[in-house]
This record gives structure tokens, C-alpha cells and sequence, in this order.
């Protein structure tokens, strides 16, 4: 993972707090760059970071046996990675992986802890979030319990577009069966499913949303209410 030189705050966590508040962080975050597939952190492993994602997308995946996980939760730029520590947990419950490549701003546990036990703006941010995200990993694993694949599938790529920002991103097949803890196959039929009405293409790892508005109705209902959650909750995103 590569540390650069912090340029810009597009995290939008960060960007709600207070400018005194964020310039006394500012020495202590790293803007890093984020490589798809690469693992933050490994299930109950020590949290020695946590991140602020600027344009990457981190899943959050709990293993069902020890071949087979299934992703519970997307965290982009509204967000932040780590959130058991600011709960005084020091491991991580889940897989992290980066979804989507990017940056983020990471920050050493220690100096989290310090910086958040100080700051009362810090503290309503991050419950804010984390109440979000519980809502978001409630309402997956009902969608994964009681929706079919095709759904779920657009559910999934629009939950993507909105955190990424954009309608084409790069996935493999075998990436999305993971998130979706499906078989490769039922990937397979989703997508082409949804091709044929329209609303994709894939192509060579390359998935374009081509009707977002077909795409919404095509995702069973679990993505509005999280979407609703979140617009409610976060006004300025």
C-alpha cells in the first residue's frame, strides 16, 4: 500500500467535522492508495489502522464456513473502516476488503483512540455512521435471506454506483459471487438476466450500468430503505 501526500478531504465523515477539528488531525492521517482486492483487515486479527475512504469502496464480509463469505456491508466515502474501535473493540468481526481501488486517509489505532476520546464532534459523527452501517448489515442479511440473486445483484451494483460515483467499474465474476455468496453460475444467470433487459453490460471484467432508473426497479426494495436511511440521516451527502 503506497503512502502519498494528503491533497484534498472528499471523505465525508472528516469534511463534517469542524475545520479545528479536522487541522488537528491532519498530521496524524496518511492518504494511501487502496488496491482492488487487497485485505485491510482479516476476521478478530488487531486493527493497527482505520480508514477514511475517498473515492475507494471497502466490503465488510462475515465467513459462513471456512470456504464461503458473504459481504454484509459497503463503506465508501460516507464512512469510515474500523469502527470497532471507536466501540473499544480492538479487533475486526469482519473481512475487509477493498471493492473498489481509490484512496483513503488511514490513521494509526493509537492515535484514533486519543483523538476520539477527546473530540465530542468526532464521537456523534462516527455513532451516527456506525448506526447507519448496522442498519445497512440488518437490512443485507434479510436481502440475502429473502431475495433472489437478480435482485440482490441490483441492489448490489447500485449501492456500488452511489458510493464510487460512477456507472462502469471493474468487477470479475468470481469477485461478485464472493459478495454475493452465491455460486459462480448464479452470478452467471443474474447477469444475464439483467442484460437482456437492458439495464448492464459486462464485458471482459467491465460492468456498465447503462438504466440506473430500470436497474432501481429491477433490485427488490431493500436498496430504498437503506438508501432512505442514509439521506435522512447524512443530508449534506
Amino acid at each position: 500500500m503506497q503512502v502519498s501526500t494528503i491533497v484534498a478531504v472528499p471523505n465525508r465523515l472528516l469534511a463534517a467535522l469542524p475545520r479545528s477539528e479536522y487541522q488537528r488531525l491532519k498530521p496524524l492521517l496518511e492518504l494511501v492508495d487502496m488496491e482492488f482486492g487487497s485485505t485491510l483487515y482479516e476476521p478478530y486479527a488487531r486493527i493497527r489502522y482505520v480508514y477514511f475512504p475517498n473515492d475507494g469502496l471497502v466490503s465488510l464480509l462475515t465467513s459462513v464456513d471456512a470456504e464461503r463469505a458473504a459481504e454484509v456491508g459497503l463503506v465508501g466515502s460516507e464512512g469510515m473502516v474500523g469502527i470497532p474501535v471507536a466501540l473499544g473493540i480492538g479487533v475486526s468481526p469482519f473481512l475487509a476488503v477493498v471493492q473498489g481501488a481509490g484512496t483513503a486517509m488511514r490513521m494509526k489505532t493509537a492515535d484514533f483512540r486519543r483523538e476520539f476520546a477527546r473530540s465530542p464532534v468526532l464521537q456523534r459523527e462516527l455513532f451516527s455512521f456506525t448506526h447507519l452501517l448496522m442498519t445497512q448489515v440488518a437490512q443485507t442479511a434479510a436481502c440475502n435471506r429473502f431475495h433472489v440473486v437478480t435482485q440482490r445483484m441490483a441492489r448490489w451494483l447500485l449501492m456500488t454506483r452511489d458510493r464510487v460515483n460512477a456507472r462502469e467499474f471493474r468487477i470479475t465474476q468470481e469477485f461478485l459471487a464472493r459478495m454475493l455468496g452465491v455460486r459462480r453460475v448464479g452470478v452467471t444467470e443474474a447477469a444475464g438476466a439483467l442484460q437482456a433487459q437492458k439495464l448492464i453490460r459486462y464485458s471482459r471484467g467491465t460492468l456498465s450500468i447503462l438504466d440506473p432508473k430500470g436497474l432501481s426497479a429491477a433490485a427488490c426494495g431493500c436498496y430504498k430503505v437503506v438508501k432512505d436511511i442514509y439521506a435522512k440521516a447524512q443530508p449534506r451527502s
